[in-house]
């Protein structure tokens, strides 16, 4: 079964969290944010605003773009998840090209960056 965003989210602010050895109540506080909702943000049981992201990242001193980095990678498939692997877990050469591929989402119409983007 696929991890929720919500609950990567949670586990990821939960690391960073105890990495520092502080408490649910400390960061709670830092944050301005009630501890029974951070609680249930780092459970996984409730959706956080970006911001209040924000205002947790702040209080952790951790970057919201390597949280959603982290994130990113405790969401991407194992080679076990991907269709094609066998039964000793061993994902067949045309399957491993999954694995390295990369989404591009290109700019507004227009601009100069999107066209050399497109280009390149």
């Amino acid at each position: 079964m696929a991890v929720l965003l919500r609950e990567a989210l949670g586990d990821s602010l939960r690391r960073a969290r105890t990495a520092q050895g502080r408490t649910l109540r400390e960061v709670s506080t830092d944050a301005r944010v009630s501890l029974g909702y951070l609680s249930e943000v780092e459970r996984g049981q409730k959706e956080a605003s970006s911001e209040l992201l924000a205002a947790i990242c702040e209080a952790l001193d951790v970057e919201i773009a390597d949280l959603l980095l982290d994130i990113g990678h405790a969401m991407r498939p194992t080679a076990d998840e991907l269709v094609g692997a066998n039964d000793s877990g061993v994902v067949a050469d045309a399957d491993m090209a999954v694995l390295d591929a990369k989404v591009v989402i290109p700019g507004p119409a227009g601009r100069s960056e999107a066209a050399a983007l497109a280009a390149a």
